[in-house]
């Protein structure tokens, strides 16, 4: 039987000394070399989204709102300007909303640019149910 001190706790297992060897010191943290690699991963991902998003995104379709003009109870007219491929057609999501920001309208526009050109100018109406504050353009993607 080995003897013990009195400060150890009686839950605490004894080891017969020199039995199992010497115990590890407690390893020296390494915060720098966690944080850099921490740093490369973080910088990896976000060029591999960039890459994704430059080869699947829609970056060359965008809606750019103009005004909001005629206002009924019944419809808002919507002025707004679309960039496009050359040539190429967008369809865009334009909203109605009323005062308390319920939507009160929408209406998908295709638009069709010129060849050789990139950018449309063109004004749609979008019917209500109700009377509009606001017409916006919310997104466009290509047409099809």
């Amino acid at each position: 039987m080995s003897e013990t001190h009195t400060t150890v706790a009686p839950d605490t297992p004894v080891f017969p000394p020199g039995r199992y060897g010497r115990r590890r010191e407690p390893g020296r943290r390494r915060p720098l070399l966690l944080a850099l690699v921490v740093a490369v991963v973080l910088a990896l991902l976000g060029l591999g989204a960039a890459k994704l998003y430059t080869q699947y995104g829609d970056p060359d379709y965008q809606g750019e709102m103009i005004s909001y003009t005629g206002i009924t109870d019944s419809r808002v007219v919507v002025d707004f300007r679309v960039t496009v491929p050359p040539g190429g057609s967008a369809t865009c999501l334009l909203r109605a909303r009323s005062h308390d920001g319920a939507e009160v309208g929408h209406v998908e526009a295709t638009v069709t640019a010129a060849p050789g050109q990139r950018h449309v100018r063109t004004t749609r109406e979008v019917p209500t149910t109700a009377r509009p504050f606001i017409g916006e353009v919310l997104r466009c993607r290509p047409a099809g």
